[in-house]
């Protein structure tokens, strides 16, 4: 026979592998330990050596684990140790890698504890039965209890999971049994053969939290961490890592910005700690500070770092909070193959009620007694939505052996939004690597690499750039009595007010399109140099390519007049980041156990910037692809930043017999962002737990299981600023000089060398509880932080000849409590589980420039004339809405208020004088001085909500399971531009229904004001409402093919469900969504200024959803 050098190597593998598995049995056995007890339980001896030994012990419950002990023993090998404390009652071991499994020893060395010998004339024929044990993965599972229900009988189950025994007839109960999962019993009845398939039992097993370079077992956690685990994340078909979290964590708020397929999300952590720097959180994937976010498929958990202690180990970034993002990994054991499947189908949750045509037409006569309608009747509403839908599949492959472990997964999201013209999809690939060289070195590799395509449709109309292309405020304003195509087949315009085009030509001729190519790779190699001392090393580069086009046809209005407008934008960042790091970990003299870090981190990113403008092109044909074939040129642009971040950092953990905890936390940043006076800074904590259930006065407590009490005090930072600030900046500009045109610079910026970081200080108090054997788990949290020297764009004087300048001003501070529910209400062959979170924060400004007031305009670009719409004031939370208080309307009869346009008519719009008279230094007093202006103006709204809050209810019923997730926010305040424009009764554009009940000579028993053509816009409280909603997010039924019907199919797993995301929303609000967040004038999700606004806000959807997970 031919041997080839393949074969040869397979071989060598694996003869390795045995080799390693027997050389890793003794190394266990050969580690040294140090053991003094005094009439100790064995239960006890045995924690003492799992924690000096590294080693986790299982057994039966069979075995007496009270027995005490008296033990000195000073650096003797565990095999000593063992034989010392366990022969001498008849148990024996077996190590499984860094498991020992107990064993009552006997003659057969099989059975825990013997039958009682009977006499020979009593003894009947025993039945037998045997079987294999494997977890809810289709691995195996070692040292599973079985015991024969109401006997002393029993056995555990080999290395391959294979058990047997003897049962005395049919009737005989079987109960499997193993540390961290759910115990089962089985009737023996006719078979011969049992296979068992054993759960996961979350609440009985030592969870782990990564947190900031590590993880910490989560009894040992000083600092407040949300966790969110996978099945949480893929309940069902989000776009993207922050809607899946929506709800789920305590102390976190994410809202949408809209329901455009592919939008951001906005997420806060604790309040909003800036006014214009960002408030979004750092996010950290697979250690990658600021990494590219995998699809939710791909996520293995999520911890949210809240409190000084968890974040300050990320110093400058961790004011607002780290994401800590975990993928899947591979794990030891055979291939296992998981696909994923499923299909949403989605419609708007809400319609407006508009006027119809008729209704319309007797509006405007109202004020037009000459208007003559064109005879048309549109639905407007009809022409922008459609049925959309969600595709979302992934297939996975994960395996390996103790020495190589994989996970590869590619998956496809594709979504058509209920606004005709909206898409986005997206291609995702994720492959994570371990290799372990020997027992020392492990290299490691996660790749990530995504490409998307969004096609967008403008919604929000006077929006940058989106001047009349506003297709949501379109439907809503456009005249319902006309046509969508005039009689030469062209879109119609509308005849009355702006000439703005027609929904249905909106959706459908506009192009926008953004495309996105990312790339992340990060390598990883770990060292241990020593027993208790590991080096880390790992070096990640990720980039990011996008392409952001639009073309305007000569279809429409904003491009028959130009030719045609089109736009190419694109934007290429890169981000480099090497960490490098120390970690000791020992325990001293038994009861102190100290763990150390320190280490080193450099970050660059790049970015590069360009673009062009074309118009006047001769056909619309060619879109956006040839900016050449345009007449009409802009002027193209260029540009390029680089940013830089240089750390060191350190943290020591120390913990006394497992009772008090102490953790101290530092780190050093230097950023680029700020001039070399403030280039560093230093961001320190330090948290303290007490483990009162383990102190000796508990132990006869059995009310709790566990109880924790811990605090935190520290300083992190926020340098989220865009780079250059501090510098004088120059833009070019074409000048006229001595008649010819040149080209110039002119300066835009004042240079300011002591513009510094902002600065968090927290304060957190919280306390863990768990009650009935972890039944029941409650976490609550008390938490005040107060961030200084705001960064923010300060407006100068005319004179100056510059607009603003970034500086330092101010305090904002959040104050808050949350609290965590986690709970098995029933856990017999019914299961329901209950998840309860809910949090309230208080935001306010402490502290602004000599305390004066900042007004400023947040309003659609065509409202300018409804002036500043929000203040930042001492005393108010960031973002109050400013305006004017509403009175309803004036009778025939009242006295009017004067005031320069304001109006003096029966029916006209009634406003509250609040104030107008000043002292000597013309200060406002507060007290009316009978006119109407401005001065009468207040705060009278407030965007933060007084609390938010989500639940979970999880039943389980054989192979049935069902999820009824419900989310809301509450207290919160919105202000709708919308409305505002289409209620005010004024004006040309549609109206609600709500204009049927306006003010007339025949009807005056209401607070909306007559009909006005020439009533003034103005922000109150008639267009400020309660935002509180309670959502049902997601409700989920699914069947789990059971274990032996999948087996014949050669399947692990099969699971059919069907679910429901927003198919019932509880709110006041009228308008489309109770999740809005226009942000004109704002920047983004950044912005903590412009929250709680609406106007033609893309509306969420709802989704009814079908789909398969199969694991092979």
């Amino acid at each position: 026979m031919k041997i080839t050098g393949l074969q040869i190597i397979l071989l060598l593998i694996g003869l390795s592998f045995a080799s390693a598995k027997e050389s890793s049995a003794q190394e266990v056995l050969d580690r040294t330990i140090t053991l003094r007890t005094d009439n100790l339980e064995l239960r006890d001896v045995l924690k003492q050596i799992e924690k000096q030994a590294e080693v986790k012990f299982v057994y039966s419950t069979k075995i007496e684990p009270g027995r005490l002990l008296s033990i000195d023993l000073k650096k003797a090998k565990l095999s000593h140790v063992l034989d010392n404390i366990l022969k001498p009652v008849s148990v024996g071991y077996e190590v499984i890698e860094n498991r020992i499994l107990l064993k009552k020893l006997s003659e057969e060395q099989s059975i825990l504890i013997t039958l009682p010998k009977e006499k020979p004339s009593n003894q009947v024929t025993l039945l037998q039965v045997s079987g294999t044990i494997k977890d809810e993965n289709n691995l195996t599972l070692p040292g599973v209890s079985v015991i024969l229900k109401g006997s002393l009988t029993g056995t555990t189950s080999d290395a391959d999971g294979k058990y047997q025994l003897a049962v005395p007839d049919e009737k005989a109960t079987l109960i499997f049994s193993f540390v961290g999962y759910v115990s089962q019993e089985v009737v023996v009845g006719n078979k011969s053969t049992i296979d068992i398939t054993l759960n996961t039992d979350v609440q009985t097993l030592e969870d782990v939290v990564v947190v900031g370079y590590g993880t910490v077992k989560k009894s040992d956690l000083t600092g407040s961490v949300s966790s969110v685990k996978a099945e949480q994340i893929a309940a069902y078909p989000a776009g993207g890592i922050t809607q899946a979290l929506q709800g789920r964590a305590a102390g976190v708020q994410i809202s949408s910005n809209n329901g455009d397929p592919g939008a951001s999300f906005k997420i806060r952590v604790r309040g909003s700690s800036s006014i214009n720097a960002s408030s979004d959180p750092i996010f950290v994937v697979d250690g990658f500070v600021g990494g590219q976010w995998p699809p939710p498929e791909d996520i293995e958990s999520i911890e949210i770092l809240k409190d000084a202690s968890a974040t300050a180990i990320y110093g400058s970034r961790g004011a607002n909070g780290v994401v800590m993002i975990t993928t899947k990994k591979g794990k030891a054991g055979k291939t296992q193959v998981n696909f994923n499947t499923s299909y949403s189908s989605q419609n708007e949750i809400n319609r407006l009620d508009l006027l119809n045509a008729e209704q319309f037409t007797d509006y405007i006569q109202e004020i037009n007694p000459d208007y003559v309608s064109p005879g048309g009747s549109t639905d407007w509403q009809d022409q922008m939505f459609r049925t959309g839908g969600i595709q979302n599949h992934q297939l996975s492959f994960s395996g390996g052996n103790q020495n190589l472990k994989y996970y590869l997964s590619g998956s496809i999201f594709d979504q058509k939004g209920i606004i005709i013209g909206s898409d986005f999809d997206r291609y995702s690939l994720t492959n994570n690597l371990s290799f372990k060289i020997n027992e020392k070195i492990q290299l490691g590799m996660n790749m990530f690499a995504q490409r998307s395509t969004r096609n967008g449709i403008t919604t929000q109309e006077g929006s940058a750039g989106a001047a009349g292309l506003g297709v949501v405020s379109s439907a809503f304003k456009f005249m319902p009595n006309q046509d969508i195509f005039n009689p030469d087949g062209t879109y119609t315009t509308a005849l009355l007010g702006d000439p703005i085009d027609n929904p249905y030509a909106l959706v459908r001729e506009p192009q926008n399109e953004t495309v996105a190519d990312r790339l992340q790779v990060n390598f990883s190699a770990d060292f241990d140099l020593l027993k208790n001392l590991k080096f880390r090393t790992t070096l990640g580069a990720s980039t990011n390519n996008l392409r952001y086009a639009t073309f305007t046809p000569t279809t429409l209005n904003a491009g028959r007049n130009v030719g045609g407008n089109a736009t190419v934008n694109g934007n290429k960042s890169t981000n480099v980041i090497n960490e490098n790091y120390l970690t000791f970990n020992k325990t001293f003299a038994e009861n102190h156990n100290v763990n150390i870090l320190g280490g080193y981190s450099y970050q660059k990113t790049n970015g590069e910037a360009w673009g062009g403008r074309s118009q006047g092109f001769i056909s619309d044909a060619l879109s956006f692809w040839n900016l050449g074939a345009g007449s009409v040129y802009q002027a193209p642009n260029s540009g390029t930043s680089s940013t830089q971040l240089s750390s060191y950092f350190g943290r020591v953990n120390y913990g006394f017999a497992d009772k008090y905890l102490f953790t101290f936390t530092g780190r050093y940043d230097g950023s680029s962002n700020f001039s070399k006076n403030n280039k560093w800074a230093f961001f320190p904590s330090g948290a303290f737990a007490w483990n009162i259930m383990n102190e000796e006065f508990m132990q006869n407590f059995n009310a709790f299981t566990s109880w924790k009490i811990r605090t935190s005090y520290g300083l992190t930072g926020n340098q989220a600023i865009s780079p250059y600030q501090t510098l004088a900046r120059f833009s070019p500009e074409l000048s006229i000089l001595n008649g010819s045109q040149v080209n110039a610079v002119r300066p835009t910026t004042v240079a300011n060398d002591n513009l510094t970081w902002e600065t968090t200080a927290q304060f957190d108090i919280g306390t863990d509880i768990s009650f009935a054997n972890n039944r029941f788990t409650v976490t609550a949290d008390y938490y005040s932080k107060i961030t200084r020297d705001l960064l923010f764009a300060v407006p100068l004087p005319e004179y100056s000849g510059f607009q603003t300048q970034l500086k330092n001003i101010g305090k904002v501070g959040n104050k808050g409590v949350e609290l965590g529910l986690d709970s098995k209400v029933l856990t017999g062959e019914f299961k329901w589980d209950v998840n309860l979170n809910i949090s309230a924060n208080r935001n306010k400004v402490l502290e602004l420039p000599e305390d004066t007031d900042i007004q400023y305009a947040s309003g659609p670009g065509h409202m300018v004339g409804i002036g500043n719409t929000q203040i930042l004031r001492v005393g108010a939370p960031v973002g109050s809405f400013f305006g004017w208080i509403y009175d309803g309307v004036y009778q025939a009869g009242d006295e009017f208020l004067p005031g320069g346009g304001f109006e003096q008519i029966a029916g006209g719009e009634k406003f509250r004088d609040i104030n107008g008279i000043k002292d000597a230094n013309g200060v406002l007093t507060g007290e009316p001085d009978g006119v109407l202006n401005s001065d009468d103006r207040d705060i009278i709204g407030d965007p933060n909500p007084d609390f938010i809050w989500g639940i979970t209810s999880n039943f389980n019923w054989k192979n049935f399971d069902l999820s009824i997730f419900f989310q809301g926010s509450q207290g919160n305040d919105l202000l709708s531009f919308s409305l505002l424009e289409i209620e005010s009764m004024g004006g040309s554009y549609n109206s609600t229904t709500r204009a049927l009940e306006r003010w007339t000579p025949t009807n005056t028993d209401t607070d909306i004001p007559i009909r006005s053509a020439s009533r003034a816009q103005r922000v109150s409280t008639r267009w400020v409402y309660d935002g509180s909603y309670a959502r049902l997010k997601n409700l989920a039924i699914g069947y789990n093919l059971p274990a032996g019907v999948a087996n014949k199919l050669h399947l692990n797993k099969l699971r059919i469900y069907a679910s429901a995301q927003n198919i019932l929303t509880f709110t006041k609000y009228p308008g489309y969504d109770p999740e809005v967040n226009y942000n004109s004038g704002g920047s983004g999700s950044s912005s903590n200024r412009n929250l709680g606004l609406d106007y033609g806000s893309y509306p969420n959807a709802k989704s009814y959803t079908i789909g398969l997970n199969i694991g092979l």
